[in-house]
């Protein structure tokens, strides 16, 4: 049995932090979907952010207390890299989530350039 090899995960900015302030059922959800990605496999609820980067995926997570996003890139060999986490609040993400979440994707990318 061959064995996939997991992607180490890696948060950008305050993602990490963002991510554990989720009430407990979301940070669970959030978590096993990360998971699966690590491993390959997609999420079970994502959307392409492509106004955000080329790979850049939504990870969407609905509990009890609200909408939750993830949102990540998983295409680089190194790393899934978790760019933002956050709750989202009405129908359409904000323009604020977005531009941080955009911000973060190019760093990412002029990083591993280098």
């Amino acid at each position: 049995m061959t064995n996939e090899r997991v992607k180490s995960v890696e948060f950008r900015g305050s993602a990490l932090d963002d991510l554990r302030a989720f009430p407990t059922d979301a940070r669970r959800e959030a978590g096993y979907q990360i998971d699966q990605v690590q491993q390959g496999r997609d999420p079970d609820d994502w959307k392409p952010m492509t106004t955000v980067g080329q790979g850049v995926r939504e990870i969407r997570v609905r509990e009890a207390d609200g909408a939750f996003r993830v949102i990540y890139v998983a295409k680089f060999e190194a790393a899934v890299y978790v760019l933002h986490c956050f709750q989202k609040k009405t129908q359409k993400t904000s323009k604020a989530d977005l531009d941080l979440t955009a911000k973060r994707y190019r760093d990412l990318v002029k990083e591993l350039a280098q």
